[in-house]
């Protein structure tokens, strides 16, 4: 069995070897190795990976954190093209409960106090379902904190990240934007750029997001001696992942 994590890539090498990271301790978790391609940007591309491998069957996770173009076409369209036998593919990582409590542990490591107005910053999106995902965890967000939060995107979609900050800081409070991205890179940089007084970092190499990655494995059926590093967790969110199989 071979274990593939999807990511967008990113110019930024911080970025990148975030990701590396990620990786390494979701290998660490299920004792296998994971590898890891990118859909853009930079290579590998999953369906150099797949070819590279074409009659093992593999377990895909693809690191993004709604639906969207690269998790309903691109993906699906690697997969044809490495015209690989066996491949199994999760859901995306969000929207989960799981990333919610990882946002509400970066909002306290940036110094977020109850009273100050949040923002959820999302790349964007134009596809309706993902969409519909961003919306979801701001109001799971809003729920968790008791105010709110938000809604905001650095890329595609209405409002913009500085829009919303510049609106916000009317009101006489702190505006804090939690940064709903993996890792660093053009994104990122734009949230430090909004005027907002409390960025947080990305999601990231948070202890939550590899739980969370490792569980996607897991459910996918793979047999992993990983629940003596990380219990597994199950959340009811989670309707069934895409199969590809020749």
């Amino acid at each position: 069995m071979s274990l593939l994590l999807v990511a967008h890539g990113t110019r930024k090498p911080r970025g990148v070897s975030l990701i590396g990271d990620l990786a390494a301790q979701v290998s660490a978790a299920l004792q296998r190795p994971v590898r890891v391609a990118f859909v853009d940007v930079l290579g590998p591309t999953p369906s150099e990976l797949l070819r590279a491998e074409p009659h093992r069957p593999t377990v895909l996770v693809p690191a993004f954190l709604s639906r969207g173009y690269h998790v309903s076409r691109d993906i699906p369209s690697h997969i044809e093209d490495s015209r690989h036998h066996d491949v199994t593919v999760t859901r995306a990582l969000g929207p989960d409960p799981a990333l919610v409590r990882v946002l509400v542990d970066r909002l306290i490591e940036a110094g977020w106090h109850p009273d100050d107005s949040v923002i959820l910053a999302a790349a964007g999106t134009s596809d309706p379902a993902a969409m519909h995902d961003l919306h979801t965890t701001a109001t799971w967000l809003s729920a968790t904190l008791g105010s709110r939060v938000e809604l905001a995107f650095a890329a595609t979609g209405e409002p913009r990240i500085a829009d919303a900050v510049a609106r916000l800081s009317h009101r006489g409070r702190r505006v804090v934007v939690a940064s709903y991205l993996l890792s660093e890179g053009l994104f990122q940089d734009r949230l430090r750029d909004s005027g907002a007084d409390l960025v947080t970092d990305p999601l990231g190499t948070h202890p939550g997001v590899t739980r969370l990655i490792v569980n996607r494995f897991q459910r996918a059926g793979y047999d992993t001696r990983a629940e003596m590093a990380f219990p597994q967790r199950t959340f009811e969110y989670a309707p069934a992942g895409m199969q590809f199989r020749r």
